[in-house]
């Protein structure tokens, strides 16, 4: 099947086409006709599969010629990052129509975004409380809306947004449509899907809660005080040229990130406490490979879209068993490959066991590979990595498969074990 046959108009297909889309993936070729016909959706979908395009592309269709100046459509997301990403999807999709589209999120300042709305706005992209603020300030109008989007619908409510969201929902007109989508479920998605949605098509691109089959899953057993090491030694003996770490605290990313740098490893953090001009400047670094590990708390599991990132790293595991499969799923996009590794202390077991009983599966565990424990005022080591720690140069490509355990042993003094 091609976008043609999806019942795109010329200008949506010639974007796409610049895009290098040939094909829609399984959750476009469901979502694009079931929006086109204005039916209501709930879809299920692991990240990395197209959802965004699923939803854009018929809204932007829909939506036909600029009108007015207030919104007719909405998409709410639960992350700066992620609002970012969608605005800059719909400007991709939509540069040949006429369509205007505006952003707005917290972190910055609100006023050049009163300016945007009040120039005219046809589709509007939002975090939840910067769309709260500006309604408080009477700059917004969402009265004329005809399309309402729920982004990331599991996360929303795990960040604890489900107030927000009843307060937008009362901004709203009765009469629109409604798309949900969520990477996983639960009770709480269920209900607030039968509040929102009428008579909804339901698609399922993947089976619930599932992690992508292309992401090579391990867990090393390993002390939490020695994590770090374990770490350093990952990323300097797999030659690892792109890694993003998440740790459970913001306080524990700033500890992490200083940690790596003060053994010769190019770190940043990300998370809610830094500015957005920092968390756009740490991810453009990453994303340019200007610093090797982006350390990042759980706001950084959504809307992170970075090609052909090779590895992650759950240097703690979360609390929330679904955020596993948001986390690993930052890897292995649109078809490619990746590689998961979770580093699991003993105090971790209970929370790695609601894990794999949301997957419904047990994760590899593989061996720990010795290790050196390195002071913090140590400088880094200098020499190459062991033969054995080597990885093929084919692996060694940022973006290619990545191999599973670390297979060999170092010529250091500790072991992880």
């Amino acid at each position: 099947m091609s976008f043609s046959a999806l019942g795109l108009k010329p200008e949506l297909l010639r974007a796409v086409a610049e895009k290098s889309y040939d094909t829609p993936t399984l959750i476009q070729s469901q979502a694009i006709p079931a929006v086109l016909a204005r039916r209501d959706v709930l879809a299920g979908a692991q990240t990395g599969t197209g959802k965004t395009a699923a939803f854009v592309l018929p809204i932007l269709q829909l939506l036909g010629e600029p009108e007015g100046r207030t919104p007719r459509a909405l998409i709410l997301t639960p992350t700066r990052e992620l609002a970012a990403q969608v605005a800059q999807s719909a400007r991709d999709y939509g540069r040949y129509l006429r369509l205007r589209s505006a952003v707005v999120f917290g972190g910055v300042g609100i006023h050049p975004q009163i300016a945007a709305l009040r120039a005219g706005c046809d589709l509007l992209v939002a975090t939840p409380g910067r769309l709260i603020d500006l309604a408080e300030q009477n700059a917004l109008d969402l009265s004329r809306l005809q399309c309402f989007v729920l982004d990331e619908a599991d996360r929303m409510l795990d960040m604890g947004f489900i107030h927000a969201i009843k307060r937008i929902l009362k901004l709203l007109p009765p009469q629109r449509q409604n798309l949900l989508f969520s990477a996983t479920y639960s009770d709480d998605i269920r209900e607030l899907a039968t509040r929102l949605l009428r008579d909804p098509q339901t698609i399922e691109a993947a089976p619930r809660n599932a992690t992508a089959d292309r992401v090579e899953q391990t867990i090393y057993r390993v002390a939490q005080e020695h994590k770090r090491h374990l770490l350093a030694h990952l990323i300097r003996g797999g030659n690892w040229g792109q890694v993003l770490v998440f740790t459970r605290t913001k306080h524990g990313a700033n500890r992490l990130t200083k940690q790596l740098t003060a053994v010769g490893i190019r770190a940043a953090a990300i998370h809610g406490n830094k500015s957005q001009a920092a968390r756009v400047r740490a991810l453009k670094d990453f994303k340019d490979n200007q610093i090797t590990a982006l350390v990042a708390t759980e706001v950084a599991a959504r809307g992170l879209d970075i090609k052909e990132l090779p590895w992650v790293v759950n240097y703690d595991l979360p609390n929330v068993p679904e955020d596993y499969v948001h986390r690993i799923g930052r890897t292995a996009r649109a078809g490619a490959t990746g590689g998961a590794v979770s580093l699991v202390s003993p105090e971790e077991a209970g929370l790695l066991r609601t894990i794999e009983r949301l997957l419904k599966r047990a994760l590899p565990i593989a061996e720990t590979p010795r290790f050196e424990i390195v002071a913090a005022n140590t400088a880094p080591p200098q020499a190459q990595a062991p033969a054995a720690l080597r990885p093929h140069a084919r692996s060694a490509r940022r973006g290619s498969r990545p191999r599973g355990a670390i297979s060999g042993r170092s010529t250091s003094t500790a072991s992880g074990r």
